[in-house]
């Protein structure tokens, strides 16, 4: 009878250290951390809206952490390229990758397949943007409010287009949302990019768009493109006047936000993810940072990483079940 019980107890003992061991390593680990520089990978090409807040963020964290954070731009298959290069990347803290709405929300239902799965191979450390749409007509059309734009597509013969930055994107999925609430037609045309796309709408060659705000506000300010409410569930600062799509509708529940945010390889020692979280969200609370994404049509936002974990699943299941409802498919 004493054997057994020897025999437990001195196995009890020896799995309570080696839990003690690996959780003293983590702490050390984290003590330590960061040693060298940082890279931020941005799994888009440069000077669009995630390089431009990417490097914002990676500037003044550099401040916060007494480290450099390198900027790594690895563009391709909406984002899906540089997202799986992190999520192979070694988990020690020290490559992260400026994830979004695309890689972490739409993609996963777009794609028939992807080399990563956007919870499993990543720890989110934390949700750092949102950045509202806003939707713009051609001043052409005959419209000044959603309600309008709305009577005007169910018209006999209405053939009205919708552009987007492209196939998948939040622009898309935004012009594929308000077509499936408000019961329009509307055939899709995906660009290259936002600026081509704006361009096309000022000159008639579209009729609708769901644009990036600071992207679109030249020329809204010129009054080459007129817009018609925000995608967002709150108006933006930046046109303080405009209603949302709900409010201008009475659909309750559109809201298209994109949104931006850091996330590590799975593995990463829950202690660094903690510390980078901690250093991110004073980053994002500093004035500058706030002043910076505020003249971008951007809210910083910041939060744990349980949140941020929380948030992708909400948004996961959000995408998943438009993509399903609308029938969206890659072209």
């Amino acid at each position: 009878m004493i054997e057994p019980f020897l025999f437990l107890s001195r196995r009890k003992l020896l799995l309570a250290g080696l839990a003690a061991g690996s959780t003293l390593a983590s702490g050390a680990h984290a003590q330590g951390f960061p040693a060298r520089p940082l890279k931020l990978v941005i799994p888009y090409a440069p000077g669009g809206a995630t390089d431009i807040m990417g490097r914002a963020i990676a500037q003044r964290l550099s401040d916060v952490i007494g480290q450099a954070v390198v900027i790594d731009n690895r563009g391709g298959a909406g984002g899906n390229i540089g997202a799986d290069f992190v999520a192979k990347s070694a988990p020690d803290g020290y490559t992260l990758v400026m994830g979004t709405i695309g890689t972490h929300a739409i993609n996963p239902s777009l794609y028939p397949t992807m080399p990563f799965d956007p919870v499993r191979d990543f720890a989110p450390v934390t949700l750092a943007l949102t950045n509202q749409l806003v939707l713009l007509v051609t001043p052409s059309l005959p419209v000044r409010s959603v309600r309008e734009l709305v009577a005007a597509s169910r018209a006999p013969g209405a053939r009205f287009n919708f552009g987007s930055a492209g196939n998948g994107s939040s622009h898309h999925l935004a012009g594929e949302f308000l077509k499936l609430r408000a019961g329009v037609e509307m055939a899709h045309i995906p660009y290259k990019g936002s600026g081509p796309a704006l361009t096309d709408l000022a000159a008639g060659n579209i009729q609708v768009l769901f644009g990036d705000i600071a992207g679109a506000l030249p020329h809204i300010k010129t009054g080459r493109v007129l817009p018609l409410a925000v995608g967002g569930s709150q108006r933006s600062s930046l046109l303080p006047d405009l209603p949302t799509v709900a409010e201008a509708t009475g659909l309750p529940g559109f809201d298209v936000s994109a949104w931006m945010g850091i996330l590590a390889p799975a593995g990463t020692p829950p202690a660094i993810v903690a510390q980078l979280s901690t250093a991110l969200n004073k980053v994002l609370g500093s004035t500058e940072i706030r002043e910076r994404f505020a003249s971008l049509g951007a809210e910083p936002v910041g939060s744990s990483p349980e949140a941020f974990a929380d948030h992708i699943r909400s948004e996961l299941r959000k995408w998943s079940e438009l993509v399903s409802s609308s029938g969206v498919k890659l072209q």
